[in-house]
């Protein structure tokens, strides 16, 4: 039976690592070496699994539900695309880039390029029980899901080539560079001189990072034509519901599969997902039914994902009910924000991607700052407001340099695709038709109007 290393000399030894890794290396004792765990391995193996069922049927479905029928099979085809994309750059240059010896605290080196030197039986360094290989593919899932994220606010109106132009170089010009400096051990994760920030399983490398983006994206690619004045419902919310149901069962691989061990964190970060998913669940269709007079399948499913991104980075940080506190507000919060953005009128993030990730991603760095509690994590060493501590601070200053890489990384990859693509939207002709049609020369249903 192995027994987990101290807490003291875990943070000795690996006091540069990111802290949800640290938080889970696991050895016979404290003074041998960590061994692979083939509990611990499984249990990776099976969240990998969960999370990329997030994108592809997960994420395909609530965001394919949400459009016109026109042109679900062109979101469809953009959460199942990325899963082939992302997926071989990832194995070739992304994770070294993400998690490759430290370049002034910014980007990875190239020492795993195409996966060289990397055994089959070897640890991996962040997490030393199970395999390297192991922790490859799970964090590959992740950056497999973040620009899938981002089709939403740009969503019926995006040419297809240029969409995977911007992608890919998004997930080398924004994702990496954010991967490694929060997880990989460079400046805004821990280690002397850095800025200190939690983030449990993606608050700002994915969820900040994606909706930050997705704002970016719907003002340079600009509205679908009759926004404003003519209908664009969703056209199935069974797909949507089903689809958001998939995200919430898939989550506990994002998150407690972060724990990158079989064990109590695991647990714990369960709890808190599960939690804090309800409470906003709950909060969403309140506000909608107080509001509106009646509550909604969407803002269920609306509800649901806004508390999963909401409780990510806090995960394996917080209490459960902490977790209902940041549910609660996650829900509210997110709600308010998409209902403004229809008041506002000023831009068009199709599926409030914005909304939901942005918005909600930034409240759960925040409450990061204000719940984090040594009491159930001991390597929370700078404790939350709430707790006494100064964390809020690390919080603030890691979001506000990932809405910076966002905004400016964001630009210069839409440069990038308007440069190869000859533009970045289809013609208005393409558009009116469907993008089902013009960009991939099938429709999804046999009878219908395509309206």
């Amino acid at each position: 039976m192995m027994h987990r290393i101290a807490t003291s000399a875990r943070r000795a030894s690996t006091l540069a690592l990111p802290l949800v890794f640290v938080a889970a290396s696991l050895a016979r004792a404290q003074d041998e070496a960590p061994a692979i765990d083939s509990g611990d391995t499984a249990w990776i193996l099976t969240s990998t699994a969960l999370v990329l069922m997030m994108t592809a049927p997960g994420l395909a479905l609530f965001y394919g539900g949400l459009v016109r029928s026109k042109n679900v099979l062109n979101l469809l085809m953009q959460s199942f695309i990325m899963m082939a994309l992302i997926s071989i750059q990832w194995v070739t240059i992304g994770y070294s880039l993400s998690f490759g010896s430290d370049n002034f605290g910014i980007i990875g080196g190239f020492e795993w390029i195409g996966l060289a030197g990397i055994g089959v039986d070897e640890p991996a360094p962040l997490a030393p029980t199970i395999p390297h290989l192991a922790f490859m593919a799970f964090q590959m899932m992740f950056a497999i899901i973040t620009p899938a994220l981002i089709t939403g606010a740009f969503a019926e109106r995006m040419k297809f080539s240029a969409f995977i132009v911007f992608s890919l170089a998004w997930s080398v010009i924004v994702y990496a560079p954010l991967a490694h400096m929060v997880w990989g051990g460079g400046i805004l994760g821990l280690g002397e001189g850095n800025v200190g920030a939690l983030d449990f399983a993606g608050g700002t490398v994915v969820h900040i990072s994606s909706g930050i983006s997705a704002l970016v994206c719907s003002l340079a690619v600009g509205k679908r034509m009759g926004y404003g004045s003519e209908p664009m419902v969703p056209h199935n919310m069974p797909f949507t519901l089903i689809g958001a149901a998939l995200l919430w069962f898939g989550w506990f691989g994002f998150n407690a599969g972060s724990a990158l061990a079989a064990n109590g964190l695991a647990a714990l970060a369960f709890v808190t997902t599960n939690t804090a998913a309800a409470t906003a669940t709950l909060a969403w269709v309140g506000a909608e039914w107080i509001k509106n007079g009646k509550p909604t399948v969407l803002g269920a499913a609306s509800g649901a994902v806004a508390g999963l991104v909401a409780i990510t980075p806090a995960a394996g940080f917080v209490t459960p009910g902490a977790a209902v506190v940041i549910g609660a507000m996650g829900g509210i919060l997110c709600y308010s924000a998409c209902t403004f953005k229809v008041r506002l009128g000023r831009y068009d993030d199709a599926l409030d991607v914005v909304g939901v990730h942005g918005v909600g991603g930034t409240w759960g760095a925040i409450a990061t700052g204000l719940f984090a509690t040594p009491a159930v994590n001991g390597v929370v060493e700078n404790a939350g407001l709430f707790h006494g501590g100064s964390l809020l601070t690390a919080q603030l200053i890691a979001t506000l340099i990932t809405y910076a890489i966002a905004i400016v990384g964001s630009l210069v990859c839409l440069a990038i695709a308007r440069v190869v693509c000859g533009g970045l939207r289809v013609e208005q002709d393409d558009e009116y038709t469907g993008l089902d049609l013009s960009q991939h020369s099938e429709t999804a249903y046999v009878l219908g109007s395509g309206a």
